[in-house]
């Protein structure tokens, strides 16, 4: 009768301690969704701001250390035809390049210059290994103060909660210019939910991101941020 009554307590409490995770899960989820909802925007949308520093377009998976994944290709497009319509004259592509043999920035880069794009407005942030760190150097590095975020909707309101939280102007465009396996968008939006859990702790600490280094101010050269050349 004890034995039971202790197993009783126990499986009370496990479920006690689940709900109140599964709340704080979707509290904090709510808190940064809605606060960066107000900044997502149509393409047409951001058409109409003033004093845009840059588009940033965030990095994720290259294939074959060569190839952007179709998500990827979608988020450099994105930045490609909000910069065409003259929302910003600066892109900077913020991605891990932080082993040889794997480079997301020059290869974001290369797809805007093989389009026509000059390359001295073309900034690369080779160290943007996280969402927060991308967003931490923009500022502290790039100097940027106000900027278009580029990337998939699911992942457009943790960035631009992360931004605004570092004292950024952010707004957000989103990049979803085709439909993604179905197995691909329930573990995004999986990871996206803890993801933002975490990063809205990190925005309460504000820790330094992995490298920082001398300012390469966005409206300068671009070539300041190259390893290669590009002609």
């Amino acid at each position: 009768m004890q034995m039971r009554r202790r197993l009783k307590q126990f499986f009370l409490v496990c479920c006690a301690i689940i709900l109140l995770g599964a709340l704080g899960l979707g509290t904090i989820n709510a808190i940064v969704i809605l606060k960066s909802k107000p900044f997502i925007l149509e393409q047409s949308e951001a058409a109409d701001l003033e004093d845009v520093d840059c588009i940033l377009v965030l990095g994720c998976a290259v294939w074959n250390s060569q190839t952007l994944s179709p998500m990827l290709e979608d988020r450099v497009k994105t930045g490609l035809s909000l910069y065409e319509s003259g929302v910003s004259d600066r892109l900077l592509m913020s991605g891990d390049h932080g082993k040889e043999n794997y480079d997301e920035v020059n290869h974001m880069k290369q797809y805007c210059v093989d389009k026509g794009v000059d390359p001295d407005i073309i900034f690369l942030d080779h160290a943007g290994f996280s969402t927060y760190e991308s967003m931490y150097r923009a500022k502290e590095i790039f100097g940027v103060k106000k900027m278009i975020v580029v990337t998939q909707g699911y992942h457009l309101y943790r960035a631009v909660y992360i931004a605004r939280a570092l004292g950024v102007e952010a707004y957000g465009v989103a990049a979803d210019l085709q439909d993604y396996a179905l197995v691909t968008d329930i573990k995004n939006n999986l990871r996206e939910t803890l993801a933002r859990v975490k990063d809205f702790g990190t925005c309460l600490v504000k820790p330094l991101p992995t490298y920082l280094g001398e300012a390469i101010p966005i409206d300068g050269s671009a070539k300041l941020s190259d390893d290669k050349e590009y002609i």
